[in-house]
């Protein structure tokens, strides 16, 4: 079939199978291209399809020669209906890892879910013994809870009063206000519980009681803080009680691997085209003022630079984690700079429709949104007919 994007909203409908493979081989060639990291051999990446994710598998396992498990929730494809763009992700990962002489395994269903806890225990025992990394970098709008039954749904919301900015369609470059009026007390705790540390606590545990967890072992989570800009919606809106309960929880964690002298941390990232942050009303905007100056400042970095550098000069550089006072690996310094943050403000009070081409590189955002999907990348020929039922090779 002819694959072409058909968007709805901030999403797309369809991935192409050939642009997510180059995505990840290009992926791979940059982490090839930064020589070889003395990082972790057994890794865990729960979430590893796309994103933060997929960056980390794709580093562990050709910057440190590591094998991995990855453990995502993605739509197989079906006759004239694409998969998912992480089930072509985790597809081309696993053929390049095999290519490569590196183990690579994957496990599709819901992370939250006891059944695949068991299933992804069983898998190590059977295939690496022990671990010595876990990444959690699960991000879902849902969560079916395992002890209780309910499912619990995640919201976008401020805090304490209505919030009221601007905001970019980025599809048509329309830089319109949004009004979001603010949570209640419901709003707030399910959104704690669906994007908060209770399933990453419940997944170290469930390692730890398995005897799967090597001595040492590290695990880390990723996080947002942000400007100022979008802190209303975002770090002091629900999202943000949520990271707030996920930081908290990487202190308990370390705690209850104190007997295998493991560390949990939380790793502070840069602002990124994802599928969740285009569903972040004022994001985008944002987004896309931040990347017309780092990349001016060349400072810019994708997920794989930004994860690559995490990996290289803040996990394993031979010397103690540098964590800030919270005790949080800070990777998004660049994007913090106090020079960078002076311009954006200036920028985003000029923002407007006819002026963001200009001031802003929309241009550069739409090109990430599309790649995500696996759109938009040299050497795929987008007329071509082209194969959908692409399987993972472990599936």
């Amino acid at each position: 079939m002819i694959i072409e994007p058909r968007m709805r909203g901030f999403i797309c409908l369809t991935a192409h199978p050939d642009g997510c493979a180059q995505n990840v081989k290009n992926q791979i060639a940059y982490v090839k291209s930064k020589g070889k990291i003395d990082g972790a051999k057994k890794v865990l990446v729960i979430g590893a399809s796309t994103g933060f994710g997929l960056a980390s598998r794709i580093t562990s396992a050709f910057g440190s020669d590591a094998g991995t498990i990855g453990v995502f929730f993605e739509k197989p494809p079906s006759e004239g209906k694409t998969a998912s763009p992480g089930w072509y992700n985790s597809a081309a990962f696993e053929k390049e890892a095999q290519k490569a002489g590196l183990y690579a395994k994957s496990i599709n269903g819901d992370a939250f879910s006891n059944e695949i806890k068991q299933q992804t225990i069983d898998l190590i025992k059977a295939d690496l013994g022990q671990i010595d990394l876990v990444i959690y970098s699960l991000a879902s709008p849902v969560r079916l809870h395992p002890v209780t039954g309910v499912l619990h749904r995640s919201v976008l919301k401020p805090i304490g009063s209505t919030f009221t900015n601007k905001t970019v369609d980025f599809h048509t470059g329309n830089v319109t206000q949004v009004t979001i009026e603010p949570a209640n007390q419901d709003d707030i705790d399910n959104t704690v519980v669906v994007m908060g540390g209770e399933d990453w606590a419940m997944w170290m545990e469930a390692l730890k009681n398995a005897d799967v967890l090597a001595k040492g072992a590290t695990t880390f989570a990723y996080s947002y803080i942000g400007p100022e800009v979008t802190e209303a919606v975002y770090r002091k809106g629900t999202i943000g009680r949520a990271k707030d309960d996920l930081e908290a929880t990487a202190f308990k964690i370390t705690d209850s691997l104190k007997s295998l002298e493991g560390k949990a941390y939380v790793s502070v990232n840069k602002a990124l085209v994802t599928q969740a942050s285009s569903a972040i009303p004022v994001i985008p905007l944002y987004i896309s003022l931040l990347y017309k100056i780092m990349k001016a400042e060349g400072i810019h970095e994708g997920c794989i630079e930004q994860i690559q550098r995490l990996f290289e000069q803040r996990l394993y550089t031979g010397k103690p984690i540098p964590t800030d006072d919270k005790g949080r690996i800070r990777i998004d310094d660049w994007e913090m700079r106090a020079d960078v943050q002076d311009r954006i403000k200036t920028l985003w009070e000029k923002a407007t429709t006819e002026n963001l081409t200009e001031i802003g590189d929309l241009a550069g955002y739409k090109q990430d949104f599309l790649n995500l999907f696996g759109f938009g990348f040299d050497g795929v020929d987008y007329t071509a007919d082209t194969n959908e039922m692409v399987l993972v090779p472990s599936i």
